[in-house]
């Protein structure tokens, strides 16, 4: 039996704390939500809260920040999924915000750069274990292993190589399999910055590290704003403070316009995710029995898994010393059979990192 309705304050209080303690990525947070909404407090049944997880997966962005905004918009209408949405995002913005300004500092520390570096270092590692996990439940919806499979290879090939186009494959493996099931069923300055932003927010199929090789071609290649290193220190700094991984995108808007551009950058990315639920929430239900969305996901689903695993290519390349190279097999070691967590490994490799710098046993280049 379900309870009453709970208040706004109780929202703001309950997605708060998740906003706080969400480390570990979408599964922690999808674990949290569960308990709080279904097991804890009985606000939602079971049955209800699947098919939400079902629904937000069928849509771009991050799935977990959209399930955050569903569910509270589920019990308090545009309010709460206003007060949810924004209380789930704000604590892990903040501090990656507070981080961004010490790691990306021109005068950080020797020891803080060492653990930037460290930490930087795995996070090649932690693309690869992102996208290996999500390929059981990709493959056992799939309708062809064949296409599955040359989807995910296409994704891959897209990340490793070709960054900037990689939103192209993502949606032009997604109509295929539309075309093909419709087919057998018959006989998707500030300027460049708010661009970068609204591609992370809107077409980040799969979870958060689909944009990763994107960010990375933008923020790195195209337009400058970090070098190769201060990227993979961003993106470790998204995976060690709580909330989704798309808070990276804060990182680079912090690089381009400083605070203004992070929250700037933060806005828009996660403006795409409001609009999804509190708009369309309604129609979650149809659009999960859609059999044209679900063909589509079919297509853009695999390649997603591929763009996440080919991402660890680029980010790999982009390691400057030796040491690096040790710590990213130290990590793959840690993450893949030692089943070890994402947010303990990648600390470990930043007090290594920093140890090592600050006692001059390696150098930073």
């Amino acid at each position: 039996m379900q309870r009453a309705t709970p208040s706004l304050r109780t929202i703001l209080r309950e997605w708060g704390r998740i906003g706080c303690v969400g480390f570990g990525g979408p599964p922690t947070h999808i674990a949290l939500l569960r308990q709080l909404c279904v097991v804890r407090e009985k606000w939602l049944d079971e049955t209800e809260f699947e098919d939400a997880i079902a629904a937000c997966n069928l849509l771009p962005g991050p799935a977990s920040t959209q399930l955050s905004i569903f569910c509270a918009w589920r019990l308090r209408g545009l309010a709460g999924g206003l007060v949810g949405g924004f209380a789930f995002i704000l604590p892990g913005l903040g501090l990656i915000l507070a981080l961004s300004a010490l790691f990306l500092a021109h005068s950080a520390p020797l020891w803080v750069r060492g653990a930037a570096a460290g930490a930087g270092a795995g996070v090649a590692a932690v693309a690869l274990q992102a996208g290996l996990g999500l390929v059981p439940a990709s493959r056992a919806r799939a309708s062809s292993q064949l296409r599955w499979f040359l989807y995910a290879l296409a994704g891959g090939a897209a990340a490793a190589l070709v960054g900037p186009w990689l939103v192209v494959v993502l949606i032009g493996c997604g109509l295929v399999e539309l075309a093909l099931r419709s087919f057998a069923a018959a006989v998707g300055g500030y300027g460049a910055l708010a661009w970068v932003a609204l591609k992370v927010g809107a077409l980040s199929y799969g979870g958060g590290f689909v944009i990763v090789p994107l960010m990375q071609s933008d923020a790195v290649h195209r337009y400058h704003w970090l070098t190769n290193g201060q990227f993979l220190n961003g993106v470790a700094l998204g995976q060690i403070t709580p909330g989704p991984v798309v808070h990276t995108v804060a990182v680079v808007g912090y690089a381009a316009h400083g605070v203004a551009g992070g929250l700037f950058a933060a806005a828009i990315a996660f403006a795409p995710s409001f609009l999804f639920v509190l708009v369309g929430g309604r129609y979650f239900d149809a659009l999960r029995r859609d059999e044209r969305a679900r063909s589509f996901l079919g297509g853009a689903g695999p390649a997603a898994i591929g763009a996440i695993v080919g991402s660890a290519i680029p980010l790999a390349s982009a390691l400057g010393a030796w040491w690096q190279f040790v710590l990213l097999a130290v990590a793959a070691v840690a993450l893949l059979p030692l089943r070890r967590g994402v947010v303990p490994t990648l600390l470990a490799l930043g007090v290594a990192g920093a140890v090592l710098v600050a006692t001059h046993a390696v150098s930073l280049s």
